[in-house]
C-alpha cells in the first residue's frame, strides 16, 4: 500500500487523477477501521491532512460552505446556530476522540448508510461541491448517493466542501443505538422546518440501503400545515396530523434485520422518532418547546 501525501489541494487533484483508485484519508476514523479489519486494502492512500482548505468553513447570507474536514467538535461548537441539525447530529458521533478527527467529508465519502450526519444533511437541504482537475462541479445531496454505500463521485473527483442552507427554522435530530456512544446507528430521522418557504424536509439514516428522505410525509405534513394555516397561527399540531406523518416516515424506511436491530424495529423506531422530532421542532417554532442547543 503506497501513501500520498500531497501539500496542496491542486497535488491532491493530481495525485487523485494519476491514481484514481486511491482512497482519500483525513480524519480516518471510516478508512482505518475497514483497513484494520482487512475489509479494504487499497493500493493507495490519499493523505488530506495537509490541505488547510478542507478545515475552513465560511458562513455566508444563505449557506454556510463547510470544508469536508472542518471535525465535528467544530461544527458543534461553532455552527450551531447556523447549522443547529448537524451540530446535533455531531453530538452523537463515536467519542470525544473521533469528534476530533471525523468531518462531514469522510461521511459523504464513505456513503454508507448509517453515517450520522447524513439525515441532516438532507433535512437542512446542501450541495456537495466536488472537484478534480477537470473543474469542479456542486450535487445536490438528494442525487448523492446512488447505492449501498456508492456516491455520484467520478473516480478522479474528491469532495472539497458542502454548501449547507442555514437554518431558517428550528432543527432536530434523534438517533437509535445499543448504547449512548461509541455506537453505530440503528437508526437515525433528521428533520428542518424551513418557514421561510413553508415546508419541512426530513433525513433517514440506517434504515434503507442509502440515506433517504420521507418524501410522502413531507408532502403530506407541508400539505396539512398550509391547509390548516399552522405557519401563520403556530398552533398545536393536532395528534392526527402527527400520527400520520409518523405513519408515512415509517413508511418510507426500507431496512433489513442485521445484528443491531431487526426491520420491523426500525420501521417502529423511525416512526417514533418522527413523532417526536416534530414535536419539538414544533414547540420550538412556536416559540415554547425546547431549544435546539440540546441534544435530541
Amino acid at each position: 500500500m503506497d501513501f500520498l501525501r500531497p501539500a496542496s489541494w491542486e497535488e491532491a487533484l493530481a495525485a487523485k487523477a494519476e491514481h484514481p483508485t486511491a482512497v482519500p484519508i483525513a480524519g480516518g476514523t471510516d478508512v482505518m477501521v475497514e483497513i484494520n479489519f482487512d475489509h479494504r486494502r487499497p493500493e493507495y492512500l490519499l493523505d488530506l491532512n495537509r490541505i488547510v482548505e478542507l478545515r475552513e468553513w465560511e458562513v455566508g447570507e444563505e449557506t454556510v460552505q463547510l470544508g469536508a474536514s472542518v471535525p465535528y467538535t467544530q461544527i458543534m461548537e461553532e455552527l450551531r446556530t447556523e447549522l443547529p441539525g448537524l451540530a446535533l447530529a455531531s453530538h452523537t458521533v463515536a467519542s470525544p476522540q473521533i469528534r476530533n478527527r471525523g468531518g462531514v467529508g469522510g461521511n459523504l465519502g464513505t456513503a454508507s448508510p448509517a453515517g450520522d450526519a447524513h439525515p441532516a444533511l438532507l433535512a437542512a437541504g446542501c450541495e456537495v461541491e466536488v472537484e478534480s482537475v477537470r473543474g469542479s462541479r456542486l450535487i445536490p445531496i438528494d442525487d448523492f448517493y446512488t447505492g449501498v454505500k456508492r456516491n455520484a463521485l467520478a473516480p478522479d473527483e474528491l469532495i472539497k466542501s458542502v454548501h449547507i442552507k442555514k437554518a431558517d427554522g428550528p432543527q432536530q435530530y434523534s438517533k437509535v443505538g445499543t448504547r449512548n456512544a461509541m455506537v453505530i446507528a440503528v437508526c437515525a430521522f433528521g428533520i428542518a422546518l424551513h418557514p421561510e418557504t413553508r415546508t419541512v424536509r426530513t433525513g433517514i439514516g440506517s434504515a434503507a440501503p442509502t440515506p433517504i428522505r420521507a418524501k410522502a410525509a413531507e408532502e403530506f405534513l407541508n400539505a396539512a400545515l398550509e391547509e390548516g394555516g399552522f405557519w401563520d397561527s403556530k398552533k398545536i399540531i393536532t395528534p392526527s396530523i402527527a400520527k400520520q406523518f409518523a405513519e408515512l416516515a415509517s413508511g418510507a424506511a426500507n431496512p433489513i434485520d442485521d445484528v443491531r436491530g431487526t426491520a420491523s424495529y426500525r420501521r417502529h423506531a423511525v416512526g417514533i422518532m418522527a413523532r417526536r422530532t416534530l414535536g419539538w421542532t414544533w414547540e420550538t417554532y412556536r416559540g415554547k418547546g425546547r431549544s435546539t442547543e440540546g441534544v435530541a
